[in-house]
């Protein structure tokens, strides 16, 4: 289903959803998947509305073309000079990358070629990736005289200081095993294995309570900025609330009956 489309009527957001999972894919190929501020718009509102959609499960990021994403759009990005554009161009993303964390699905990103910039960034949002062999990741603004300060906000919670900095000042990009390795990526796979390798992962994570990966989720990111005890503070209350759910019971009471649980998302 196209979902949005550019001024010659080509669709730059496609959605397809089954099974619980709604698969977005950027549709911006001869642009490289550029975010443009209309394809920005146009995830924003589906992941806004994916997330009250309780028959939603997994959401996964996808991308068509030869590339993943070019970050912004270079084109659009030059067609203005004016201070408040930029302002708003860059909180508009930075809202986008913020909803990823913040809806209750778990979101994957389906990495099949080079993600650069703020598609780096995007990446990195993601709850999960999963890469094919032959993909790249580079922050590559410093070679044009624009330092990646936005994508780094995420990379830098996936990616250890040393070398994102190296990422940062050098532009040059990584390879997919070296991501992996790195904690950019779940995992890598051939290309020709990459839908075999998302469909595992999300068909795992929709048999799993929603509620309960909700509840995980929120405290996950909650926690990770937090000092330590401070984390624990809000760990063990997440905990109690969780512990007080119908799916919670349920699933204590199947593992003791050894049986499978039957998740109602409450």
């Amino acid at each position: 289903m196209a979902l949005a489309q550019t001024s010659e009527a080509e669709p730059i957001l496609l959605r397809d959803d089954r099974d619980g999972i709604a698969t977005l894919t950027l549709n911006r190929p001869s642009a490289r998947n550029a975010l443009s501020r209309d394809l920005m718009a146009a995830l924003q509102a589906e992941l806004d509305a994916i997330g009250g959609d309780r028959s939603v499960k997994v959401v996964v990021i996808a991308a068509n073309g030869p590339a993943f994403c070019a970050g912004h759009d270079l084109k659009e990005v030059r067609s203005r000079s004016d201070e408040p554009f930029f302002r708003a161009l860059f909180e508009q993303c930075s809202a986008l990358m913020l909803t990823i964390t913040r809806i209750p699905q778990l979101v994957i990103a389906r990495v099949h070629a080079l993600a650069t910039a703020a598609g780096c960034q995007l990446v990195a949002s993601c709850d999960l990736a999963v890469a094919a062999e032959g993909a790249k990741f580079a922050t590559p603004g410093v070679n044009i005289g624009l330092f990646c300060s936005t994508p780094m906000v995420a990379i830098s919670r996936n990616i250890g200081r040393k070398k994102l900095m190296e990422m940062l000042v050098t532009g040059e990009a990584i390879d997919a095993a070296t991501a992996e390795t790195l904690g950019l990526l779940n995992r890598v796979v051939p290309a020709e294995q990459l839908d075999a390798a998302i469909a595992e992962l999300a068909g795992k994570i929709v048999s799993k309570s929603p509620l309960t990966l909700a509840i995980g989720k929120q405290a996950f990111y909650a926690q990770l900025e937090q000092p330590m005890a401070d984390a624990y503070t809000t760990a063990s209350a997440v905990m109690t609330r969780n512990m007080l759910a119908r799916d919670a019971q349920e699933g204590i009471d199947a593992f003791i009956a050894k049986r499978a649980p039957v998740w109602r998302g409450e």
